[in-house]
């Protein structure tokens, strides 16, 4: 992934070194299982760990050996016996390369879920302290675009705070379904390597084992981890529409901070755009364009080949780092959110009451007008109004229909702004549980 859309964490953990070391981690740790269960000589065992430990791979010296073997792992086998020395023929006994690769990709998926729930987790407390800050605050709801009914800011952010709840829980249940190791040899038989290490090697790097491998772990696990990574990247997306909306000059409801020194435009020197939030839309489709890939992983021939490989080499890092770097912003960009109560009322107010109409048909119905009539009657004011030729409420108190079923002070008494509130308090405890 790109520097400009990377940070240091989740670049970290899809650093050469890192995977060399994990590679390192499951050799000695087999090789300790091993020698456990008396297949390999404890002191080999014992050799293996402490040179190990000690080494520090030469990424260079990797290279220039798989020139020479063209496969990765041999190329790191041979340069880890450069350090061990004799003991290094206990290393990978009766093991496959798919065993250091697969438990390997799980334990980076892993660090990389745990990154993100951390992420996320940001997300939602900034989420939350910016809707009770504007639990009260009323705004207009749309439907198509167009004005509905009031609503408030605070009930949008707690909105997007639930949907986020949600793409934790994906997240952790895909971060259990990844974790899975494999060291059961080739095609998956253990005819060459004890279940035992397996177990030990799983137990060790915080793993489950797979119950049944075919040589590989069973990439359906892999397609689901990035069809999660799609969702939340989606959910990303949905909020940072949003504030796109709102940002529009007609509507500036709501804004992106906008820092000193920061510019717009090269041309326009008034310009200050929803950059963040569309280069988060971007983003956000960078990462569910790894889903494809991965669900055409699943199909793979017979017990294994490595046409999953060369996938994953790419949308295991390019997704994680992306949204990563997505969501911290994203965390950023409503923590900072410029919002703008007035203007909010000023859009309530734009279409001259017209918001209330449902109201008024309840109000009909309720006086005994059929529901058919009383909207007839209603959206024949409505569209009145929507012409310009009067204010809605005015509209109301003339029409002779309207005036034979409400009195005109039950009319004004449905335009209250307040009564789309009263609920508010309802909705925040069942999604904050407060």
């Amino acid at each position: 992934m790109i520097p400009r859309y990377s940070r240091p964490e989740m670049t970290a953990v899809w650093s050469p070194e890192t995977r060399f070391r994990i590679w390192f981690e499951i050799e000695a740790t087999a090789a300790e299982a091993m020698a456990e269960i008396g297949l390999i000589p404890k002191e080999a065992a014992k050799a293996i760990r402490k040179k190990g430990d000690k080494a520090k791979f030469d990424l260079a010296r990797i290279d220039e050996i798989e020139k020479t073997t063209r496969h990765d792992v041999i190329a790191f086998l041979t340069h880890l016996a450069e350090f061990i020395g004799p003991d290094a023929r206990f290393v990978h006994q009766g093991m496959t390369s798919s065993d250091v690769l697969d438990t390997c990709l799980a334990v980076q998926l892993r660090r990389a879920s745990d990154i993100l729930i951390a992420d996320v987790d940001a997300l939602l407390a900034a989420l939350k302290r910016r809707a009770f800050e504007h639990k009260l605050t009323p705004t207009i709801g749309r439907s198509h675009g167009v004005h509905a009914e009031p609503t408030t800011f605070g009930l949008k952010l707690a909105s997007a705070y639930a949907e986020f709840q949600r793409a934790r829980a994906r997240l952790v249940a895909a971060r259990e379904e990844i974790s899975t190791a494999a060291i059961s040899g080739a095609v998956g038989t253990f005819a060459n390597i004890d279940p035992r290490v397996e177990a030990h090697v799983a137990a060790k790097l915080g793993l489950k084992v797979e119950p049944i491998s075919t040589q590989v772990i069973p990439r359906d696990r892999h397609a689901a981890f990035f069809a999660t990574l799609a969702l939340v990247a989606s959910s990303v997306e949905r909020l940072a529409t949003e504030i796109r909306h709102l940002q529009r000059t007609e509507v500036m409801e709501a804004e992106e901070f906008f820092s000193e020194g920061q510019k717009g435009s090269s041309a326009m020197p008034h310009k200050r755009n929803p950059v963040l939030a569309e280069n988060l839309a971007g983003l956000a489709r960078m990462v569910r364009s790894a889903v494809i890939p991965a669900l055409e992983d699943v199909a793979l021939w017979h017990e294994r080949d490595i046409s999953h490989s060369s996938v994953e080499r790419m949308i295991g890092p390019d997704a994680t780092i992306t949204l990563d770097f997505a969501l911290a912003r994203l965390a950023g960009v409503i923590d900072k959110l410029v919002v703008y109560p007035e203007n909010m009322l000023r859009n309530l107010d734009k279409l001259g009451g017209l918001i209330h109409s449902q109201r008024v048909l309840l109000a009909l119905t309720q006086a005994g007008v059929s529901r058919e009539d009383a909207y007839s009657i209603v959206q024949r004011n409505a569209m009145r109004a929507w012409r310009g030729e009067g204010a809605f409420l005015a509209l109301l108190k003339a029409d002779k229909e309207v005036r034979t079923a409400l009195k005109a002070k039950e009319l004004e008494a449905l335009f209250d702004l307040g009564y789309h509130l009263k609920q508010v308090d309802a909705i925040f405890a069942r999604v904050f549980g407060e």
